[in-house]
């Protein structure tokens, strides 16, 4: 039985509304002395992530410029859900636009948060098996990216090396392995 108690969030008030996301200062309400104190948060849609598997085992990425760490990244297809669309949909759909690869058939690694102290939002991950190219990647103006084939056993020395340090696609990618050990 834990002793920690929860926090009243008394109100909350909008900072800045930035396309993507939100941010926004909450009132909150001490368990242990019930005096408030101020906190800020990140909101945004839930996200996906993905992870496209060819027929000869390669996991399909996707290398683009990231504004945050203003360095070029290599990651699985991921993004947004649009407001009422299915994650597994989201999915797909990213899969699709980012790669050209279509995922037919999606499975679940679960969910996660991406990091409760600032965002309230979840992150919904997949494998698809089979995935084959079936289109060009649709960028918008304010993307460039490329696909980049990895043999799946490959992965770990990847993972292990920092090769691939985007931390929810690190998460993803290692929920799979776990998975797919014998």
């Amino acid at each position: 039985m834990t002793q920690i108690g929860q926090w009243q969030r008394k109100k909350v008030r909008r900072l800045a509304d930035c396309r993507v996301f939100t941010v926004s200062e909450s009132t909150s309400i001490s368990p242990l002395s019930g005096e408030e104190h101020l906190f800020y948060f990140i909101d945004s849609a839930d996200w996906v992530n993905i992870v496209p598997i060819t027929p000869d085992r390669q996991v399909v990425f996707v290398k683009q410029f990231r504004h945050g760490s203003e360095q070029i990244t290599l990651e699985i297809p991921g993004g947004m859900i649009d407001p009422g669309e299915a994650p597994e949909v989201a999915a797909t759909r990213e899969c699709l636009e980012e790669s050209g690869y279509r995922a037919d058939r999606v499975e679940s690694l679960g969910v996660l948060n991406p990091n409760p102290a600032v965002f309230p939002n979840r992150l919904h991950t997949f494998v698809a098996r089979e995935c084959i190219r079936v289109d060009e990647i649709a960028n918008t103006s304010t993307e460039q990216t490329e696909v980049v084939l990895v043999p799946l056993e490959e992965l770990p020395e990847m993972l292990g090396s920092g090769q691939i340090d985007h931390a929810l696609v690190a998460a993803t990618l290692w929920r799979l392995l776990y998975q797919e050990k014998p």
